[in-house]
């Protein structure tokens, strides 16, 4: 059966190593409105989108392999439900095929049911395949 969370993957000729640490380095992808650290099994950060903002803690944490994340807290103002992320987790699992480095990401309890999805499924989309691709290419290691 397929998963029904959000995911996506990125293609890269950069290292496991440089994927992993683009990854970790949350403010050059995310937003530079960060708080808090994001490279230690259970750091917690926040980003900040003006009202919004969202507080995540490393759960997972295989160098170079795997990164997991939970959503301890959140605020989505324009939201019924302003915590929906609550409880969710993003995996990114990092592996080679054939001569590129792969980066499967999931959101894990983001789902079609979300009143945010369409809205945060684009938001993604963007922070990861333009945003992150981007930092990654460049910081090939």
């Amino acid at each position: 059966m397929k998963s029904r969370d959000y995911s996506t993957h990125i293609s890269t000729d950069a290292s496991l190593k440089g994927a992993f640490k683009s990854i970790n380095n949350v403010s050059k992808w995310w937003t530079a409105d960060f708080e808090g650290h994001s490279e230690e099994l259970n750091d917690i950060f926040t980003v900040h989108f003006g009202e919004t903002y969202v507080t995540i803690q490393l759960v997972e944490l295989i160098p170079d392999e795997k990164i997991g994340w939970l959503v301890i807290d959140c605020n989505k103002p324009w939201l019924k439900d302003k915590k929906e992320w609550n409880g969710t987790q993003m995996s990114w699992e990092i592996f080679e095929k054939g001569d590129k480095t792969q980066i499967r990401f999931t959101h894990l309890g983001l789902v079609p049911e979300m009143e945010c999805y369409g809205v945060c499924e684009n938001a993604w989309t963007d922070y990861l395949q333009i945003s992150l691709a981007n930092l990654i290419n460049a910081d090939k290691e």
